[in-house]
């Protein structure tokens, strides 16, 4: 029995249904040149026994590190051990024999992998399907598990009906969630976040250049369960969405680029620059006269060591703000990581007189101890270095 045709004929959930009241055996295969993008269902008997997507690639090591079922150290010595022998075992079974996994935990972490995978497929609305009867051969003999079709359907529809929901506040993927700017919340004190740890693992991700797809990825879960987590810290306020393809109006590009200017503080604070950099160029692209952007950049740049390139954009902030003080004070930073110890004592006393006292004891001291030494090193060394 062969069955084939275009999506918008014959919808994916009447394939599955046909192919599980008949009890088929077979493969199922699915194409769509818009997505890119290519599936495999395996079906013995109607049962799903395996699945897999061109664009969801299995990472059973990395799904099981996240989970918590084995360690980093694990996975590396399976990996090792799989290289050594020429790829004749499974990850899989490696960790079973191993004693890492027992055979029911794998079973059940396959499980998930092949129902994301459907789920995922179950959404296509155009391409070409085709099912050939016959044996197995191609399905992974190590990997097969047994999911009913019906169970499977079921929780797609369900699925369905939420993503309707979740779809008035999150319209696709490729949306980018930021950081909601304070004033936001209105005046005040930011309230207490009272979240899941689900929903922490999410908003930890969120640097304001990732969308949901790469998010989902990062964390090694379904893309629906990170949209549906978005969508409740949208709705709560925590974050709101960028969409990279809509056009943005001035007030709208004013909100974005704030968030993405948070996006980038919270980057800088949590020792990962690169991401601010990221974040903070995208700021730059929304609104490319933001003094504060340049100083984050600025930031950005000294934190990965790149001094020339942040005494060029905490100049440039300062030439667009005079008055912001910060910028003269890690202005101080980059000139002294650049050597030029006599600009940087130079832009510190500016900040201290600017200042005036009002900033932090510990900035205070941080600058006068900065000071201190510049002088010590100008000294020593008979002046700026070229």
């Amino acid at each position: 029995m062969a069955i084939e045709g275009p999506l918008k004929e014959l919808g994916l959930h009447d394939v599955f249904q046909l192919l599980d009241l008949s009890r088929k055996t077979g493969v199922l295969r699915i194409t769509s040149d818009l997505r890119n993008n290519e599936g495999t269902v395996f079906f013995d008997r109607g049962a799903i026994v395996f699945a897999t997507a061109r664009a969801k690639a299995q990472r059973i090591g990395e799904r099981l590190v996240h989970a918590g079922k084995i360690t980093p150290a694990e996975l590396e010595h399976a990996r090792a051990v799989q290289q050594r022998e020429g790829g004749k075992r499974r990850l899989g079974r490696i960790f079973v024999e191993d004693g890492a996994l027992t055979p029911r935990e794998l079973e059940r972490e396959v499980e998930h992998q092949v129902e994301e995978v459907v789920f995922d497929l179950l959404s296509w609305r155009e391409g070409f399907f085709s099912f050939s009867e016959g044996s197995l051969d191609a399905a992974p003999a190590d990997a097969l598990v047994r999911v009913p079709t019906e169970k499977v359907l079921m929780e797609g529809a369900r699925r369905i009906d939420e993503w309707s929901r979740i779809e008035a506040q999150v319209p696709h993927l490729g949306v980018i969630p930021v950081l909601a700017p304070l004033e936001a919340a209105g005046a005040g004190a930011a309230p207490m976040l009272d979240l899941r740890p689900a929903e922490w693992s999410v908003l930890a991700e969120v640097d304001a250049v990732r969308d949901l797809r790469q998010i989902a990825a990062a964390l090694h879960l379904p893309e629906f369960d990170v949209s549906r987590t978005v969508f409740g810290l949208v709705a709560t306020g925590v974050v709101v969405l960028r969409d990279p393809t809509a056009r943005h109006s001035d007030a709208g590009t004013a909100v974005d680029a704030k968030a993405l200017l948070a996006a980038a503080e919270v980057r800088l604070a949590s020792g990962d620059p690169a991401a601010a950099r990221e974040a903070a160029e995208a700021a730059l692209a929304l609104r490319p006269e933001e003094p504060r952007g340049h100083l984050a950049l600025g930031r950005a740049h000294l934190a990965e060591g790149l001094y020339g390139e942040a005494v060029e954009e905490c100049r440039r902030a300062i030439r667009l703000a005079p008055d912001l003080a910060d910028a003269y004070r890690w202005c101080g930073f980059a000139l002294a990581a650049s050597g030029r110890f006599h600009e940087a004592r130079e832009s510190w006393e500016r900040w201290q007189q600017m200042v005036n006292g009002a900033a932090g004891a510990e900035q205070r001291r941080e600058v006068a101890d900065a000071l201190a030494a510049a002088a010590s090193l100008e000294r020593l060394l008979g002046g700026d270095r070229a």
